[in-house]
């Protein structure tokens, strides 16, 4: 959804060795969208086999899993399922900002004009099914354990946290914090940095931590207070929100009016929108989870690993060698360090 909850949120300094031996649900889709904006050529293209096939997705996927695995974090990926019905509009609004981007991308290609190019294409990033079923596979083949979500893959990561199986879900939106996820860690990319979108350019970033309990005692509000000044900003599920109030207002919001009747008559929620506030709210609050699948990791299997990466998609062997030879002297480093402790 990407909530713009980041006005109400108080958040901590974490690092990847902070996180080593904790469980993380990964909010897939979020990372892979990460991948295809970002992992472009000079000209805003994607990288691509000799087959012309796209590899953005899983470049991005092996090499930050590995890394990730050589500080030790475990890592469990979810994977999105079928979205709510009201969530119809707003995948069509996006289809369309895709589809413009495309057509701008296009006359910026026809003028040779790089950086708008590089700027459009990013814009136009669309995560196909093929794409899908091969982070699946990569993901096997690294031994990472893999869950379907019912429907929102935020809502089934936050799920797994609420529950004990995961310490927090990963992702860069606020969306799971509606969901329920007590922990949050936005941030979690490599070396302190992160591709800028829209330039050959790098931001600098750092991992945090939010903590669901700290943000509400924080800004003295409950869960369902949280939800009330979402549906205010604007969600996926009423996208806009109510015009003119933004993160500081909603929060008034919600502490002037407890009873939500009062507080989405006041705002005259029906003009803004053609769903009663209860739905969406009631859509947030009771979104579909499952208890489905088997969280177990298993050893990497780099024969299969080369099979996707080298021989199907043309990843250039020695890397990947290198790679997978660091990935097994750290893990073992980390084993050693483990057992010394017992000593």
């Amino acid at each position: 959804m990407g909530i713009k909850l980041k006005d109400l949120v108080a958040a901590q300094p974490v690092t990847l060795d902070g996180l080593a031996g904790k469980t993380l649900a990964i909010d897939t889709f979020n990372m892979l969208y990460q991948f295809l904006t970002t992992i472009r050529q000079r000209d805003g293209s994607l990288l691509t086999d000799s087959k012309g096939n796209v590899t953005s997705h899983l470049n991005g996927l092996f090499y930050r899993c590995t890394k990730f695995m050589e500080h030790g974090l475990r890592l469990v990926f979810v994977f999105d399922g079928t979205p709510p019905g009201i969530k119809a509009s707003e995948r069509g609004r996006r289809a369309a900002l895709k589809q413009e981007a495309q057509g701008r991308y296009d006359e910026a290609k026809r003028a040779g004009d790089l950086e708008s190019m590089r700027k459009f294409a990013s814009r136009t990033s669309i995560l196909t099914d093929g794409m899908l079923a091969e982070s699946r596979k990569l993901l096997d083949a690294l031994g990472l354990p893999v869950i379907q979500a019912p429907s929102e893959g935020e809502a089934q990561a936050a799920h797994l946290a609420r529950k004990g199986d995961a310490f927090a879900v990963v992702s860069q939106d606020f969306d799971s914090l509606l969901f329920g996820a007590p922990r949050l860690v936005r941030n979690l990319s490599l070396e302190g940095r992160r591709k800028h979108a829209n330039r050959l350019q790098y931001d600098v970033v750092k991992p945090e931590l939010i903590t669901l309990s700290e943000m509400l005692s924080s800004s003295g509000i409950d869960q369902d207070q949280l939800i009330a000044a979402a549906l205010l900003i604007g969600t996926d599920y009423n996208p806009g929100g109510i015009p003119g109030i933004g993160p500081k207002n909603a929060l008034r919001l919600v502490k002037q009016y407890r009873d939500l009747d009062q507080l989405f008559q006041k705002v005259e929620w029906g003009r803004h929108s053609s769903i009663s506030w209860k739905e969406v709210f009631d859509t947030i609050r009771h979104i579909p989870v499952t208890d489905e699948g088997t969280i177990t990791w298993k050893l990497p299997d780099v024969d299969r690993i080369n099979a996707l990466l080298v021989v199907e998609h043309d990843f250039a062997a020695d890397r990947v060698g290198q790679r997978l030879k660091k990935f097994k002297e750290q893990q073992e480093a980390r084993r050693q360090q483990g057992l010394q402790q017992w000593f």
